[in-house]
Parts: C-alpha cells; sequence; structure tokens
C-alpha cells in the first residue's frame, strides 16, 4: 500500500487528506477504527472497488462515514486507489451540509452532494498526480466552505478545546469557558455536530486511547494515560465504540496506516512534511 500526503500549501484548517493506493490487485478486508471525524472516501479505484459493510448494510464507492459508525469494515477485490479526507465535525457541517444527519451512518457521496460527486470523481481521476488530486479536493472543498455560513465560534472553540484536551474535559467547564448554559450548549453541539459534547468526549479519547494501544502500549498503562478508571472501563470503551477488544484494536491495519497518513494524530511520533510519499506497507 502506497500512502501520499499533500503539501502544505494544499491543506486546509480542520481538513486533513491522504491518498492509497494497492498497485497488485488483492483482496482485503479491514476493519475501520472510529475516529473523531468525519469521513469522505472518494474511490478512484478500477473496477468494483470498495466496499462498506456497516450495521449489516453495504455501500459501494465513494461514501461518507460519519461520527460513531460502529462496527465499519471496509473490502474490496481490485487495485484499490481512493483519496480519504477527514473533516473535523465542525467543518463538516459546512462541507457537506448534512453532517448531523450522518452521525451513526455511512452514505454514498452522491446522495450527499448529488451530481458534484461525480464530477469531482472525474476531476480527480483525470489528474496526472496526488499532488494535483490533492490541489483539486483543496479547491473544491474551499469553494464548498466559503459557501455556506461558519458554525457558532463558540461550538468551534468547544469542539477544539475537546481535541486538544483529549477529550478529558467537563461539559459544565467549557459552557462557563463560551459563557453559554449548560443546556444550551448541549442542544446547539448536538444540532450542528450531530453528537453531544460528553460524547465528543469519549470519542477523543477513544482515539487517544487506540492510538497509544497500536503504538504497543499495555491496556493497563493505556487506561492510566487516557483517563479511564482502570482497565475494565477502557476494555468497555473499546468494545462499544468497535466491537472489538483492546488486544485486536492494537493490530488494526487501519491504525497502522492511520499512523502513517496522520501521524500528528499520534501520540508517539511527530508530523511528516508535506509531499511526503510512503510506499509498500503492508
Amino acid at each position: 500500500m502506497e500512502v501520499a500526503v499533500p503539501h502544505p500549501s494544499d491543506r486546509l484548517p480542520g481538513i486533513s487528506m491522504a491518498g492509497f493506493c494497492q498497485r497488485a490487485p488483492a483482496f482485503g478486508d479491514i476493519a475501520m477504527v472510529a475516529h473523531p471525524f468525519v469521513t469522505v472516501l472518494i474511490d478512484l479505484s478500477e473496477g468494483d472497488g470498495l466496499v462498506y459493510d456497516v450495521h449489516g448494510r453495504h455501500e459501494r464507492g465513494s461514501a461518507v462515514v460519519g461520527l460513531l459508525p460502529g462496527d465499519l469494515r471496509a473490502a474490496g477485490w481490485a487495485r484499490i486507489e481512493c483519496l480519504q479526507i477527514r473533516l473535523e465535525p465542525v467543518v463538516a457541517a459546512a462541507v457537506l451540509g448534512a453532517s448531523t444527519e450522518l452521525s451513526g451512518t455511512v452514505a454514498s457521496l452522491e446522495d450527499v452532494w448529488g451530481r458534484d460527486a461525480g464530477r469531482t470523481e472525474d476531476r480527480l481521476r483525470a489528474a496526472a498526480s496526488w499532488d494535483e488530486r490533492f490541489a483539486i479536493a483543496a479547491d473544491i472543498l474551499g469553494r464548498r466552505l466559503g459557501a455556506r455560513p461558519p458554525v457558532d465560534p463558540e461550538l468551534v472553540y468547544t469542539w477544539r478545546r475537546t481535541l486538544t484536551s483529549r477529550g478529558r474535559v467537563r461539559v459544565d467547564g467549557l459552557a462557563d469557558e463560551v459563557g453559554w448554559s449548560r443546556k444550551r450548549l448541549w442542544s446547539r453541539f448536538r444540532a450542528r455536530l450531530g453528537i453531544t459534547p460528553k460524547r465528543a468526549a469519549r470519542l477523543v479519547r477513544f482515539d487517544h486511547a487506540c492510538h497509544l494501544l497500536a503504538a504497543g502500549h499495555t491496556a493497563a498503562d493505556v487506561a492510566a494515560e487516557s483517563g479511564y478508571v482502570d482497565q475494565s472501563h477502557l476494555h468497555r470503551e473499546v468494545k462499544t465504540f468497535t466491537g472489538l477488544t483492546p488486544a485486536a484494536v492494537a493490530v488494526a491495519p487501519w491504525l497502522a496506516i492511520d499512523d502513517v497518513a496522520w501521524p500528528a494524530s499520534s501520540p508517539t511520533r511527530s508530523p511528516v512534511t508535506g509531499g511526503e510519499r510512503i510506499p509498500d506497507l503492508r
């Protein structure tokens, strides 16, 4: 598997991109571990491409994965090639326009973007390089961001504080920081981002724990580092978000790819520089 990442000039706030290419046709079946972003997967594969299985329902081709999709798998028998775009929920609300309706689901990109989905795929397939694809995607996303009203700054602040604190925040404290009542923050956050502030904090904390597990830390150490009461608490949370055990999450192939494409999300690695390509990840 080859992984390409964009140059800094092609990056937008709250948006991360990476390109994946499996050059030799082979069957793949990967459990996708939930993370605190809405994901757009643009399938540029030859043949049948990717198939997603969530809650027993199948989705093929380019798709949007909302927050908390549950037990999600991606599979395909082909020369897989796709562009993965991660959107912070506060950005997804503007880029997708229906992010709250996507929570807990996987939807086809065409259902979300209409005819723009097909036009986007065509432009990306015609591009001569990943750098050109990243530039095209950045232009499309930037235009969509500029066409919609921004999310309330209080919600943006609340989300970013949740992210930077790795989920170890109190909702009451966040409400005080933005000058809103707890009830107002709860209702506005859920209405615009499709998730409650408390659930968002749990998801962010879980994501941090998963990366520690993938880096080889023991479950007991991860529980203590991530703020869980004990190892059993960690086990329950992992099971809730993925249906897997901590041991299974630790070796999940998707997290290994994640560590290369988005090393900034890894507690044990430093970010790569723009334009870097990492070949043959198996």
